[in-house]
């Protein structure tokens, strides 16, 4: 197995013209650049020149850059350089946001911060507000480093290359320790289950450092494949058409998005947009890193399957940063959904439901892609049959190196070992079942909310409230529980935070709260202490699309949610007076 730089390296001799990564902005025109294998060595090298003289193999760098290619040269001269790259994206106005770049530079031991100039100004200032000092920065675009002095680092597959942080979707950010030969490996493995091969060209606008971003598609597409097209995010957000419209005109095989941006197309792709579009040669499109909805699915092929895009070209795939990437999946077949019994499910018993019984549409995420994928009992760590559902247990040589500086943490996560002895394994925190050799991901432990013995998963009464109040479509909610075992003295029951478009003088926001509460009463049968209606955009996600319920509850909770409009139980309002008032001095 090559490691990183071998592989560059070799790709800039043999094919040193070919274009190794494209640039796309622009929410209404293509606006294109590109740098081919023989320039991206070139400046990979020089910027690896300046560290050398300056740091030692194995140091951190934080990469923090605006969209563009600049990022994608930095990765690589830290490569070069044998230092240990740390992604993280540019603060914007968000003081968590701050807070968690702070964070991830004191946990990784940062000594140089890379940018380029026109991020300077508010790196500095972000630095100076954080209180960071003796940080050195450096603008990669400066042009300073001679390539001709650079001299190969002695690495192999097991050398790190990379401290990818997680997007604390349910706790701090830490820092997973990922190899060469995990990125290599894990590369080669996705392409092999997306059915693409070295003829094949990745492209996306996922933000590069993450991890679908950087590990699920630049560097396979640039080490492996044809290359890699990366489209501005905000361009994404501003005008959904332009990512698909940058696969057809770069002849992307390969893309990578959460279910939401699959969902933004549908909903805002316009017909003269539609037909002008190719998607013929798409061969896979991955959906992954949220919960894949069966409707989005639907909605997708049939708005876009007259542009050329095959059924059989989604695909449903498992990952996460902790092995690497991605954990099963696989391409070239329709996606394979199971109506999954309620009741079962809620007993942990993964199995189809009868045609008179309450079901709920779930979707296959393939077979398992070189891992080793166990269903464990988290309480028992009793290995489970096919057909039951428990947490996710994995091991394998795509498996990380544990978390950063936490040897806690990594031994709770990466040690665990199965009733019988079996492991090390990888506890994900994932619920799921095999069931006909797919993995079905049904939710996470800690989301999971446990009413009267029954397990019910909040993503389902999240796409049941706007399955059924037209008013919620297209927006975030966040469905927890408050009482009971988390200090609130009260009867544990359910809260749901919803995003709506309208006033907060709106008349119909009462109403619309009292139709949410029956909702979730009725179709699953659990009390509700109170609905919160908020702006767009107040539902915390991670940097892939999840939802941060346990920071939507801390909000709630401590009456930092500032709500449109909230329907409240009164015994719930009056067991969280004490802890909004302590909040508020």
């Amino acid at each position: 197995m090559r490691e990183l730089i071998t592989s560059l390296r070799k790709r800039a001799v043999d094919t040193p013209n070919d274009p190794a990564a494209f640039f796309i902005s622009g929410s209404s025109e293509l606006n294109c650049v590109s740098r081919n294998y023989s320039d991206l060595d070139l400046h990979a090298r020089r910027i690896a020149a300046w560290l050398q003289e300056r740091y030692s193999p194995g140091d951190r760098a934080l990469l923090v850059y605006s969209p563009g290619l600049e990022f994608v040269t930095a990765f690589f001269g830290c490569v070069y350089a044998g230092l240990i790259a740390v992604p993280a994206p540019v603060p914007a106005r968000s003081a968590h946001q701050h807070r968690r770049l702070a964070a991830i530079t004191r946990d990784a031991g940062v000594k140089v911060l890379l940018t380029q100039e026109e991020d300077r100004a508010t790196l500095e200032k972000w630095a100076a507000d954080a209180g960071i000092t003796g940080l050195a920065f450096h603008m990669t675009d400066s042009g300073d480093g001679d390539p001709a002095v650079w001299s190969e680092p002695t690495v192999s597959p097991d050398t790190v290359a990379l401290l990818q942080y997680t997007s604390g979707s349910t706790g701090d950010p830490k820092g997973v320790v990922v190899s060469h030969g995990n990125l290599m490996l894990n590369g080669q493995r996705l392409f092999d289950a997306a059915g693409v091969g070295e003829t094949g060209r990745a492209g996306g606008w996922i933000p590069l450092y993450h991890d679908m971003g950087l590990i699920g598609l630049m560097l396979p597409g640039i080490l492996i494949g044809r290359g890699y097209a990366q489209l501005d995010s905000l361009s994404f957000l501003r005008n959904p058409y332009q990512w698909l419209r940058m696969m057809d005109a770069l002849d992307v095989n390969i893309t990578c998005s959460p279910d939401f941006g699959y969902d933004m197309c549908v909903r805002r792709v316009t017909d003269e947009q539609l037909a002008e579009l190719d998607l013929s040669r798409l061969t896979a499109a991955v959906n992954g890193s949220e919960p894949v909805r069966s409707g989005t699915l639907d909605r997708f092929q049939e708005r876009f399957g007259p542009a050329g895009f095959r059924p059989e070209s989604m695909a449903p795939m498992y990952g996460l940063a902790e092995a690497t990437l991605v954990v099963s999946g696989i391409a070239g077949r329709e996606p394979v959904r199971t109506s999954v019994d309620v009741a079962g499910a809620e007993r942990g018993i993964l199995a189809p439901a009868a045609a008179t019984q309450p079901s709920r549409p779930l979707i296959g995420c393939g077979p398992a892609c070189g891992s080793d994928a166990v269903i464990v009992d988290p309480d028992t760590a009793e290995v489970l049959p096919d057909g039951r559902i428990g947490e996710i247990w994995l091991s394998g040589p795509c498996v990380t190196g544990g978390y950063w500086g936490n040897e806690q943490a990594t031994e709770a996560t990466f040690r665990a070992r199965t009733a019988d002895g079996r492991g090390p394994f990888l506890r994900t925190g994932d619920l799921g079942g095999w069931l006909d050799g797919d993995l079905y991901i049904t939710g996470r432990r800690k989301d999971v909310l446990v009413v009267h013995g029954r397990n019910l998963y909040p993503h389902d009464i999240e796409e049941e409230l706007r399955a059924q109040h037209d008013e919620l479509d297209g927006m975030l909610g966040a469905v927890f529980m408050v009482g009971g075992t988390d200090g609130v003295d009260a009867e544990p029951s359910i809260v749901a935070v919803h995003e709506i478009r309208w006033q907060p003088d709106d008349e119909r926001l009462g109403p619309l709260a009292a139709a949410m509460k029956q909702t979730i009463a009725r179709e699953f049968g659990v009390p509700v202490g109170a609905v919160a209606l908020v702006r767009p955009r107040s539902v915390r996600r991670t940097t892939s699309g999840k939802i941060q319920r346990s920071a939507m509850c801390e909000l709630y909770v401590t009456g930092q949610l500032a709500p449109l409009f909230l329907s409240e139980d009164p015994l719930l309002t009056s067991a969280l007076e004490d802890r909004r008032r302590e909040s508020a001095r």
